[in-house]
């Protein structure tokens, strides 16, 4: 019964709701019923119902000799993007927040969204024009006679992590501090006015009130940022890797469209695709309990 008085006084809300969640339904939800192929055999135009393997998908991804390097990749370019790509649209946020004069402040802000909406098939053709063995880092670092030789910075797997993290961090940093503006806009005024009151400068204003005020939005977004820990990219890696860079490019995502799309391993290659789900379900759930007992911040 408190249901229906509660969609009684949201009903308008909900009508509003409607198309996103039959969207959400029809494309988020009805799909997952093919997630049965993981437990078998499957071929393209046989039943959905047969040829049951169980958990030897699973258990094949386990055996695979590429399997500790994939997972290396995996998590060490998402742990990069966690520790270097979560706190920086933070601090971008906080630095654009000081800002006094509001036409510089907006240009600033135009500038860093702009890589956003830019696709990764432009930026994979930026990188090998600034990074190719013929590209602009390297013809300047010739003239100045830094080096002799150019630098194989797209063919060498010692330097992908740091190109990768580095182009991640350029799409992503302006449009994610959006969202930390926005926390940092809905702070009452009033406490800023006190905090000058009671002596604080700008950094103590920053310490004691700014970051305070948007930890509730720092803890939630964090949280599902370790659901997506598996999530170490798939456009960039296959954009710019090369079989040369494989043993540091290679991530779940691209493994399982390798084997699992171009060769017509299906059923494996939805069970590792499953198998990462899982994991990073289980790591927001987790968070998501150790937030909720030591910060009272939950997301459910």
């Amino acid at each position: 019964m408190n249901y229906l008085r509660r969609f009684s006084r949201e009903k308008q809300i909900w009508l509003l709701s409607l198309p996103i969640i039959l969207w959400v339904l029809l494309f988020a939800y009805f799909p997952m019923y093919g997630l049965i192929i993981a437990f078998q055999n499957y071929i393209p135009g046989q039943t959905l119902f047969g040829n049951w393997v169980g958990f030897d998908n699973f258990i094949r991804f386990f055996q695979e000799p590429d399997f500790w390097m994939i997972m290396r990749n995996t998590i060490v370019i998402s742990l990069l993007n966690l520790c270097i790509g979560f706190p920086a649209p933070i601090i971008l946020a906080l630095l654009l927040n000081e800002v006094k004069n509001r036409a510089f402040k907006k240009t600033i802000q135009s500038l860093s969204y702009i890589p956003y909406f830019i696709s990764w098939v432009v930026v994979a053709s930026i990188l090998f024009t600034l990074l190719g063995s013929d590209g602009i880092i390297n013809d300047l670092l010739q003239r100045f006679g830094f080096i002799q030789e150019p630098i194989l910075f797209l063919g060498e797997g010692k330097y992908f992590w740091a190109i990768i993290t580095s182009g991640n961090l350029w799409k992503e940093i302006g449009f994610s501090s959006i969202i930390y503006l926005s926390a940092i806009a809905g702070i009452d005024r009033e406490q800023y006015e006190a905090g000058r009151v009671d002596g604080l400068g700008r950094f103590g204003l920053v310490w004691h009130i700014t970051l305070p005020g948007i930890r509730a939005t720092i803890v939630l977004l964090f949280i599902l940022a370790l659901g997506g820990i598996l999530n170490a990219g798939f456009e960039q890696q296959l954009l710019l890797g090369s079989p040369t860079t494989r043993d540091y490019h290679e991530v779940i995502d691209t493994y399982v469209y390798r084997f699992g799309v171009q060769l017509g391993n299906y059923s494996y290659g939805t069970a590792v695709g499953l198998m990462k789900s899982l994991i990073g379900l289980t790591l927001v759930v987790l968070a998501n309990r150790l937030s909720k007992r030591l910060m009272q911040t939950s997301i459910f």
